[in-house]
């Protein structure tokens, strides 16, 4: 009887030696490049640096940097990587619609999108104006015209026995109150757009709000001064003012409200939207 291992148990399998099917077969996605590659490569082909897919797209050199190393998470989120892409990739000449469907792929598809937000909710929630008050304004003013006829028959006449002032006093009819003698406070005024955010009109004043999502902004003078850089969250705002011009970036345009000058901006942008807008003293224009 033997002990040790049969020889048998020292060949190769069959199994083993065969190569699996599976190893063959070539993948689809081996031959197409990654978004950052294909977006590199473009640039390249254009003859365009980092520096100046920058300057012409807004987007920071980090940010594209970060893109064409296929890392997305330095872009603030799904949307914002989306709008990146686009923006980028029409910059270096190439189409954006297949690097976001890749981007998509592999990134657990798109999202369904977030009704958005009535542009104006303060309007529902702002209290109206408080009316005067006309019945205690008119028994006020009954009260001071009974109160001076009153003043006027006891303090009339020359001082002896309390002699009053000839002639009776003047009749008044039931239910006819008497003619007063005090104004009545004026109504105060219904607040308008314009009263909402009162700015100075020599300067252009913009003022940015994110109503449902966080979006990311960027803010400019005219003469190219950094006025803001950065997330603006759900239900923060901010204020921009400048002599002439004030330029700006919404990463994320659905979510934001704009007043320009003090009144409300109607254009609808859309969730995940990349919008580049300038606004001067005058009405609300899009540059």
């Amino acid at each position: 009887m033997s002990i040790g291992n049969s020889p048998e148990d020292d060949r190769p399998s069959i199994e083993d030696d065969q190569p699996s099917i599976e190893d063959d077969q070539p993948t689809v996605e081996d031959d197409r490049p990654s978004i950052g590659h294909a977006l590199q490569q473009a640039r390249i082909a254009a003859g365009l640096t980092v520096d100046e897919v920058s300057s012409s797209t807004r987007v920071r050199i980090p940010i594209v940097q970060a893109i064409e190393q296929d890392d997305f998470s330095r872009c603030g989120g799904d949307v914002y990587a989306r709008g990146h892409i686009r923006t980028v990739a029409r910059a270096v000449g190439l189409d954006p619609d297949p690097l976001v469907a890749q981007y998509d792929a592999g990134h657990g598809g798109r999202p369904s999108p977030t009704p958005a937000a009535p542009l104006f909710e303060a309007e529902r929630i702002r209290p109206e104006p408080r009316r005067p008050n006309w019945t205690a304004a008119m028994v006020a003013a009954i009260v001071a015209v009974i109160g001076f006829v009153g003043f006027t028959l006891f303090s009339g006449g020359d001082g002896k026995g309390g002699q009053v002032a000839e002639g009776p006093a003047p009749e008044q009819k039931p239910g006819t109150a008497a003619p007063s003698t005090t104004k009545p406070a004026p109504p105060k005024p219904d607040p308008s757009d314009s009263a909402i955010a009162a700015v100075p009109k020599d300067k252009v004043t913009v003022k940015l709000s994110a109503l449902d999502d966080k979006s990311w902004i960027s803010a400019k003078s005219h003469n190219g001064k950094l006025l803001f850089d950065g997330l603006l969250l759900k239900g923060e705002s901010k204020t921009f003012q400048d002599d002439e011009r004030v330029d700006l970036i919404l990463g994320n345009a659905g979510a934001i409200e704009l007043f320009v000058n003090g009144k409300r901006v109607e254009d609808e942008f859309q969730t995940g939207q990349v919008e580049r807008l300038s606004y001067t003293k005058g009405d609300p224009e899009v540059g």
